[in-house]
């Protein structure tokens, strides 16, 4: 994944961030806490890898099929249906 190493220490502090809510909804199941504390953090920690994986397809995309001949206009659509879904 050579084309995110310019991007590395961004990527890092997000899955470091990550990383630190998994670790919180481990301490929330081993305190036992309340079903929809820990279902919010478990959603919240989703949503952080979604986003994580969202930036890198992106980032794959336009570095490996935005710059190919004719398929600009397809990675460009193929962007839009990978925004929408992590919406």
């Amino acid at each position: 994944m050579t084309h995110t190493l310019k991007g590395k220490t961004k990527l890092l502090n997000r899955v470091r961030r990550i990383k630190g809510q998994v670790e919180a909804i481990e301490r929330a199941l081993e305190s036992e806490a309340v079903c929809a504390d820990v279902m919010q953090q478990i959603t919240s920690c989703r949503g952080a890898v979604n986003g994580l994986l969202a930036e890198l397809l992106e980032e794959h995309i336009t570095s490996h099929f935005a710059n190919t001949p004719g398929n600009k206009e397809a990675s460009e659509q193929l962007l839009d249906v990978v925004h929408s879904y992590f919406r």
